[in-house]
């Protein structure tokens, strides 16, 4: 074996080096070719700092202007949630409270539609993040509409899309000929708007940048991101806008038997991602179909509301009691993230506007809860914020940012447990997002085969490989030879479905 290892050292050293850059020729002298290198190197730094001073810029007059809109929104929803408490008679106005934000998107800018950050990655993919500057007033002042009134939504989604309209707006004002860098702006103004919202910059930056594809980051945009971020952050902050310190104080120690069952945590978050994912189609579907105009189905959904509300009051709005509850430690109704799931995928089916984010975030933490309350009544808080950043993490496809997320909010003392929770649950959830226009870049898993490059709404449900293994070669033949019994069965007026697999 050392002969044989020998060997191979001696020929690695005999083939032929990579390619390394410009050579110096043996002929050519070494003043001549230093002075040629070092003009080269010049050059290249030159380019590169300009290339810095001109993202710090654009970056920075970016998260100014987005964090100042987004203060101005958040100052509004909270003097509205104060001055018009969910409760009462309030409640019995959701039909009302729908149908006017919806009256207004339809009428007055049908591009705000939908819960904002997902038109933002379709906009990014599809127009090279063009999007108008109605979209601003619009989006704000009906998401202000939906959330005051009881609808349950999120508030980050509508400061994404207002900040990527600001940036393709000032992409326009600064006559932005490359379409590379008006995305690059608009990935500014997300990353801007989400850590306005959140009080998160670092992940702010990371989760405008992961979002975007499945599997793939873009580090070009890392930095601009990161500038326009803090600058948003620091606007808010200056403003007089109070970030909650959620530091976590139940952390136990790292051991493998708790690896083991936060493993087994995050696969039951993939699979609420999953179901969360699965029942916003589902009732988008629902509601489209239906053989009524678009403002009879608002009001739809606001009696289905009422009846939500009935149950609890808790469940409209940003249902912010019930997040603080659960991460503080205390005690929430067993199937709270199942109301609150309802109320959100109602209420956006509907045409209520905002974002999932929140939902989200509320849904997972709840869920944590109901968990701690059979199986570790002494850590509720801790899992509380695991199903937060678990259900984050798979509902998105963004792991990485989910567990930087945890950091930025509880302390870095989380980020173990937080990183194995995302990442399972961003394994289990598979193909899908909140986001369908988020482009596929990778595939999760050998055993199933998926075309990667297009947005991952359009992806039909993946075949299985069978030379992935023994166990999926064996369900692959028990999928084939139940297809091949149903095309035996005798034709009883309905054409047996085709072998798209084959």
């Amino acid at each position: 074996m050392e002969l044989q290892f020998a060997v191979r050292i001696e020929a690695l050293m005999n083939e032929e080096p990579l390619n390394q850059g410009p050579q110096k020729s043996r002929t050519e002298p070494f003043w001549h070719w230093s002075q040629e290198q070092f003009g080269k190197g010049v050059m290249e730094e030159s380019m590169l700092v300009a290339e810095l001073f001109k993202w710090t810029l654009y970056a920075v007059v970016t998260g100014l202007l987005v964090g100042g809109a987004t203060f101005g929104f958040l100052f509004l929803l909270e003097l509205g949630q104060a001055q018009w408490p969910l409760a009462g008679w309030r409640i019995y106005l959701l039909p009302l409270v729908l149908l006017l934000s919806m009256a207004l998107i339809r009428t007055f800018s049908p591009e705000s539609a939908g819960h904002g950050t997902e038109k933002v990655i379709e906009s990014v993919h599809q127009r090279d993040g063009r999007m108008p500057l109605k979209v601003v007033p619009v989006k704000l002042l009906a998401t202000l509409v939906t959330l005051i009134g009881g609808g349950s939504a999120g508030k980050e989604g509508p400061c994404a899309q207002i900040g990527a309209a600001i940036a393709s707006g000032l992409a326009d004002l600064f006559h932005f000929i490359n379409p590379r860098d008006r995305r690059v702006l608009v990935v500014c103004g997300i990353s801007a708007g989400f850590a306005a919202v959140f009080g998160t910059p670092v992940a702010g930056a990371l989760f405008a940048i992961e979002v975007l594809f499945l599997g793939r980051m873009l580090h070009r945009i890392l930095y601009p991101a990161f500038v326009a971020s803090m600058s948003a952050y620091y606007v808010c902050r200056h403003l007089g806008y109070k970030y909650e310190s959620l530091h976590m104080r139940q952390v136990p120690e790292q051991t493998l038997p708790l690896l083991s069952e936060l493993i087994l945590f995050g696969l039951l978050c993939g699979l609420l991602a999953w179901l969360l994912v699965e029942s916003l189609k589902f009732m988008d579907e629902l509601f489209s179909r239906l053989p009524v105009g678009y403002l009879i189905r608002a009001g739809l959904g606001g009696v289905l509301l009422i009846g939500i509300a009935l149950i609890s009051p808790a469940y409209l709005g940003l249902s912010l009691p019930l997040l603080h509850g659960a991460l503080a430690g205390q005690s929430v109704p067993v199937a709270a993230f199942g109301i609150k799931l309802l109320a959100t995928v109602i209420t956006l089916a509907a045409g209520g506007s905002g974002g999932i984010l929140t939902p989200i975030f509320v849904i997972g933490a709840c869920f944590g809860a109901s968990y701690a309350h059979f199986f570790a009544p002494d850590l509720t808080g801790f899992f509380a914020a695991l199903g937060m950043i678990g259900l984050l993490a798979g509902a998105t496809n963004t792991p990485i940012a989910s567990a930087v997320l945890a950091m930025e909010l509880f302390g870095a003392e989380l980020a173990p447990f937080a990183a194995a929770v995302a990442t399972v649950s961003f394994l289990i959830v598979g193909y899908r997002s909140v986001y369908p226009s988020q482009v596929l870049a990778i595939e999760k898993s050998s055993y199933l085969l998926v075309p990667t490059g297009g947005a991952i709404g359009s992806i039909a449900h993946p075949a299985l490989s069978p030379e992935a293994g023994k166990i999926p070669a064996l369900l692959y033949r028990l999928q084939q030879r139940q297809r091949r019994v149903k095309t035996r069965m005798p034709d009883q007026g309905v054409e047996p479905e085709a072998d798209k697999d084959s």
